[in-house]
C-alpha cells in the first residue's frame, strides 16, 4: 500500500522554513479567533479589579489590564474583528485591484488612460483622513469603512497589476491564444492571471499588513468595536496609558500585531517562490534520443494540390503609426494558396514578411491593414482581428511561430494547452481533449508523448517544443498553416526532421501552408511555389523550379546569388543541409 503523498505546493512550501512557520502561525490564529467562544479562556469583558496590571503568572499567562481582565483572552477574542476587518478591506482590494489591473494592461487604449486618471486621483487622496470622515458622517459604520479602505488600498495595486500585465501581454503566447480562437476574457482567466498570481500573492501579503495597521489605528482612535469588547487597536490604546506602570499589555498586543504583519510578508513571497518554482523548476533528463525514427502514423493517401485557393491576398496593404507619421510595411501584395500546397514568403529581416502573415492571421500589433482583402476560402477574412472568437475558431487557421518556447504558455503544462484548444475548437470534455492531446504528440513524432504531455514548456528542448507547437495548431484540424521561419531557431539537423514532420502532416491532410522564411534551402525542401518580397512589396513569384532556373528579378538574383550553399533546381537532388544564409 502506498504511502499518500502531499500535493506538489506543500511539497514545496515544506522546504521554506519561514513560510511555512508563517503559515502555520496564521492558520493557528484564524482558528484562534474562531473558536474563541468555545476555548477554555476567561471572560474577555469582566475582570478584578483586585487583579488589575499584573505582569504574567500562572492564573494570567500574559498578565492582566487596568481592571483586571486577561490579557490572553482579550488578544485572542480582539484577533477576531481585527482580522475581519482587515480581510474586508483587503477583499475588495484584491477583486477590484485584479480586476481593474488586468483590464487596463491587456485592453489599453481608453481603458487604460481612464483607469490610469481614477487611480491617480485616489492615490493622491490622504487615506487616513477620508476613513475617519466615513467614520464620523455615517455613525461608526465600520463595513462601509473597510470598503472605504479597500476602494483606497486597490488604487496602487491596480498599478502594479497593470505594468505586470502590459508584460505578459506582448508575449507570443497570446497572440497563439487569440489565433486559436480564445476570447478577451478567456486568454485574461487562463493566460494572464496564471502568469501574475506571484505578483498577486505578494501584493496581497504586503496590503494584509498595511489593512491590519489601518484597522489597528481606526480602533486606536476609538472607532469600530467599542469597550468593553475586544480588539488589538483597543488593547493597544489601552496599554499605552498604563505602559509605565504595566508594559506587558502593550507588548503582547503590539507583538501580535507585528507577527501577523511579518508573517503575511514572509507566507506571500514563500507562496510566490512556490507558484514560479512550479513553472521554471530543475529540467527533466530525457534520456537519449532514439537511434530510428518512428514512421508517421497511417493516415489517407497524399493529396494532390487542386486549383482552389485556399487563401487568396489581393492588394494588400498593411501601416504602422510612428512618431514620424503612417509607414506602410506591406505594399498591395497579392498572393495565393491551393489546397495542399506550400508557398514559401521568403525576403531579407525587414522586408514586411511576417506583418503581411500576420495581417492574415488579424494579429497585427499597433498597425492595422489599409487597404486590399485576405480571402479564405472565398470568405472575405479582412477583418479578423474583429471577429468572435467562435467566427476565428470556424476559419480553422493553424499558426506556428518562429521562437517555439516563446509561443507556450509557461505556466501550463503542454498536454493541457493542446487539450485547450481541443476542447475550444470541437467541445470535447476534458478526458477526451487530453486522450487526443496525447494523440497529436504522437502523430508529431515525440517520444512518449504521455511524458510530454506532463511537462512545462522550459523542460522541453527547442525541437521538442517546435513539435509541441505544431501539435497545437493542429488541434483545430487546419484548412491553413502559417508557419511563421519554424525552424530558424533549431539546429540543422532538426530543421530538417521539423520540415520532413510538416511535409508529411500535409501530405495525409491536403492542408495549405504558407511559410515565412529567409532561408532558400527552407524553400526548396519544402515549397511548391515561392513569393520574394522587398520593401513589403512582392517583386516576384512563380514555381521554385523556376525561381531558381530563372530567376527574372535582379532581387530575387541577389538573394540567390547570396546563398553560397546554392541549391539544385531540380527537387529530386536536394542538397543533405538546410542552414541556407539570411541575405
Amino acid at each position: 500500500m502506498s504511502t499518500p503523498q502531499l500535493p506538489d505546493s506543500l511539497r514545496r512550501l515544506a522546504r521554506k522554513p519561514a513560510a511555512l512557520a508563517s503559515l502555520v502561525y496564521l492558520v493557528l490564529l484564524v482558528l484562534a479567533a474562531l473558536l474563541a467562544p468555545w476555548l477554555p479562556l476567561q471572560s474577555p469583558t469582566t475582570g478584578e479589579l483586585t487583579a488589575a496590571r499584573q505582569g504574567p503568572s500562572a492564573a494570567h499567562w500574559l498578565g492582566t489590564d487596568q481592571i483586571g481582565r486577561d490579557t490572553l483572552s482579550r488578544l485572542i477574542h480582539g484577533a477576531r474583528p481585527s482580522l475581519l476587518y482587515a480581510s474586508e478591506a483587503v477583499l475588495v482590494a484584491l477583486v477590484l485591484g485584479v480586476l481593474l489591473g488586468v483590464l487596463a494592461g491587456f485592453l489599453g487604449g481608453r481603458v487604460d488612460r481612464m483607469l490610469g486618471a481614477v487611480t491617480d486621483v485616489v492615490m493622491a487622496m490622504p487615506g487616513m483622513v477620508i476613513l475617519l470622515v466615513v467614520l464620523a458622517v455615517f455613525g461608526n459604520h465600520v463595513d462601509l469603512a473597510m470598503l472605504t479602505m479597500g476602494l483606497m488600498l486597490c488604487a496602487p495595486f491596480t498599478r502594479v497589476v497593470r505594468a505586470a500585465t502590459l508584460s505578459i501581454r506582448q508575449e507570443t503566447f497570446i497572440d497563439a491564444a487569440r489565433v486559436a480562437g480564445l476570447s478577451t476574457g478567456q486568454i485574461m482567466l487562463r493566460h494572464i492571471l496564471p502568469r501574475i498570481r506571484g505578483v498577486v500573492l505578494v501584493q496581497g501579503a504586503l496590503l494584509s499588513g498595511m489593512a491590519l495597521l489601518m484597522t489597528t489605528g481606526v480602533a486606536y482612535l476609538g472607532f469600530g468595536t467599542q469597550p468593553p469588547h475586544p480588539s488589538w487597536g483597543l488593547m493597544i490604546g489601552d496599554g499605552a496609558q498604563i505602559m509605565g506602570s504595566a508594559p506587558a499589555l502593550i507588548t503582547a498586543s503590539g507583538t501580535a500585531i507585528g507577527l501577523t504583519v511579518i508573517a503575511c510578508g514572509l507566507l506571500g513571497d514563500g507562496l510566490r517562490d512556490v507558484f514560479t518554482e512550479q513553472w521554471s523548476g530543475v529540467r527533466v533528463p530525457y534520456g537519449p534520443p532514439p537511434r530510428k525514427r518512428p514512421a508517421a502514423p497511417a493516415g489517407p493517401a497524399p493529396q494532390p494540390a487542386t486549383d482552389t485557393p485556399v487563401l487568396s491576398v489581393q492588394d494588400l496593404s498593411v501601416a504602422y503609426d510612428t512618431p514620424g507619421g503612417e509607414q506602410t510595411v506591406v505594399h498591395q501584395a497579392n498572393l495565393h494558396v491551393r489546397e495542399g500546397e506550400t508557398l514559401g514568403v521568403v525576403g531579407e529581416s525587414g522586408s514586411g514578411k511576417t506583418a503581411l502573415a500576420r495581417a492574415v492571421l488579424g494579429i497585427l500589433q499597433g498597425g492595422r491593414t489599409t487597404g486590399g482583402r485576405v480571402l479564405l476560402d472565398g470568405e472575405d477574412i479582412t477583418g479578423i482581428a474583429g471577429f468572435s472568437p467562435a467566427r476565428r475558431r470556424a476559419l480553422r487557421i493553424g499558426h506556428i511561430f518562429q521562437e517555439p518556447h516563446a509561443s507556450l504558455d509557461p505556466a501550463w503544462r503542454v498536454g493541457d494547452l493542446i487539450a485547450e484548444a481541443l476542447r475550444h475548437h470541437h467541445g470535447h470534455d476534458r478526458a477526451t481533449a487530453r486522450r487526443e492531446a496525447v494523440d497529436l504528440l504522437a502523430q508529431v513524432r515525440l517520444r512518449d508523448p504521455e511524458a510530454v504531455a506532463r511537462r512545462y514548456p522550459h523542460q522541453l528542448s527547442g525541437g521538442m517544443a517546435q513539435r509541441v507547437a505544431i501539435a497545437r495548431a493542429l488541434a483545430c484540424r487546419p484548412r491553413l498553416l502559417v508557419a511563421d521561419e519554424p525552424t530558424t531557431a533549431l539546429d540543422v539537423t532538426v530543421q530538417a526532421d521539423i520540415l520532413d514532420l510538416l511535409r508529411g502532416i500535409q501530405a495525409r491532410t491536403g492542408m495549405a501552408i504558407l511559410l515565412i522564411t529567409h532561408d532558400w534551402g527552407v524553400v526548396a525542401d519544402l515549397c511548391d511555389r515561392a513569393a520574394v518580397v522587398r520593401h513589403g512589396g512582392i517583386v516576384e513569384q512563380g514555381p521554385v523550379t523556376r525561381l531558381y532556373a530563372d530567376p527574372r528579378h535582379e532581387y530575387t538574383r541577389a538573394l540567390l546569388a547570396a546563398n553560397p550553399a546554392r541549391l539544385h533546381a531540380e527537387r529530386g537532388t536536394p542538397e543533405p543541409h538546410h542552414e541556407g544564409v539570411q541575405p
